[in-house]
C-alpha cells in the first residue's frame, strides 16, 4: 500500500475548524499523481502522448473529523482497470497519527485525449506500468458498464420563463 504524509494547513480547514472537504480531495489527487509520477505518469509522458486524467466520481466517507496539528497518511490501492487501461479505480483510506482510519474514497477515472477531447486507452508504455502495479485482492478488471454504475436519467429542470 502506497502513503503519503501531510499537514493539515490553515488552508485545509473549513468554518466548522476541521479539515475541509476540498481538502480530502487534494490530498487523494496528490497522493495518486505521487504514485503515477513515479511510474511515468509525469508531465513529459503527459506531452509526448496528449493525455490527462479525468474524474468520474470520488464517494467520500467520514468516519471521524481530523484537525490541524498533527500529520495524517493518505494511501492509495489499486482497485481496477480496464483491459486497454481506459478506465481505473482507485481507493484511499485517511489515517491519523495513531494509524486509526478516519476517511475512505473509492474513485474511478480515464484518460482522455487532450487535442481529441475523447476517452482512450493507454499507450503501450504507460499501460504496461500499470499492469505492473500492485493491486488488491478484490482487483477487478473494467468495463464501460462498471462507469455507469451511479448514472441515473438527467433530470429536465421546467423552470418558468419571464
Amino acid at each position: 500500500m502506497f502513503l503519503k504524509e501531510f499537514e493539515i494547513r490553515w488552508s485545509d480547514i473549513d468554518a466548522n475548524r476541521h479539515m475541509a472537504n476540498s481538502a480530502y480531495i487534494n490530498f487523494m489527487s496528490h497522493t495518486r499523481m505521487d504514485y503515477l509520477g513515479k511510474a511515468g505518469f509525469n508531465q513529459k509522458s503527459f506531452a509526448r502522448y496528449n493525455l490527462g486524467p479525468v474524474v468520474f466520481y470520488e464517494h467520500v466517507y467520514y468516519f471521524k473529523e481530523a484537525f490541524p496539528g498533527k500529520p495524517v497518511k493518505v494511501s492509495l490501492e489499486f482497485v481496477g482497470m480496464s483491459e486497454d487501461g481506459m478506465f481505473f479505480e482507485f481507493r484511499h483510506n485517511f489515517f491519523d497519527i495513531n494509524g486509526k482510519n478516519f476517511a475512505r474514497c473509492e474513485m474511478m477515472g480515464a484518460w482522455i485525449d487532450l487535442k481529441e477531447r475523447k476517452l482512450i486507452g493507454l499507450p503501450d508504455e504507460l499501460l504496461g506500468a500499470l499492469q505492473g502495479m500492485e493491486k488488491t485482492d478484490d482487483f477487478k478488471t473494467l468495463t464501460k458498464a462498471d462507469t455507469r454504475k451511479f448514472v441515473q436519467k438527467p433530470m429536465d429542470l421546467n423552470i418558468p420563463q419571464t
